[in-house]
């Protein structure tokens, strides 16, 4: 199982993403795809993202049963942990305080 997570990326990409993926609400893609092809689409994530951002996630054989990658500018960051991915978050920027 694979899910791509995007936000604030350009159409060009999305609808490159729903070649291989079906998108099951908006930004949110799913499919059932080889390591081979999901390391291709995750270039083509890395070449089109622009100021968007992005999260990859698949099943895989960890204690976790999946990993995941980040891109783009996000308040999360993935951490390994004793073998374990967890996510660490960056404090808010001085505009997410204001009220």
């Amino acid at each position: 199982m694979l899910v791509i997570v995007v936000e604030n990326v350009p159409p060009r990409l999305r609808g490159r993403l729903a070649v291989w993926l079906i998108e099951i609400r908006a930004g949110v893609y799913v499919g059932d795809l080889s390591a081979k092809v999901r390391e291709m689409i995750w270039a083509q994530i890395e070449q089109g993202v622009e100021e968007g951002n992005a999260v990859m996630v698949w099943s895989t054989n960890t204690e976790s049963g999946f990993d995941f990658l980040t891109l783009g500018k996000n308040r999360r960051l993935p951490v390994e942990l004793d073998g374990l991915k967890l996510v660490s978050f960056y404090p808010p920027d001085d505009a997410d305080l204001s009220p």
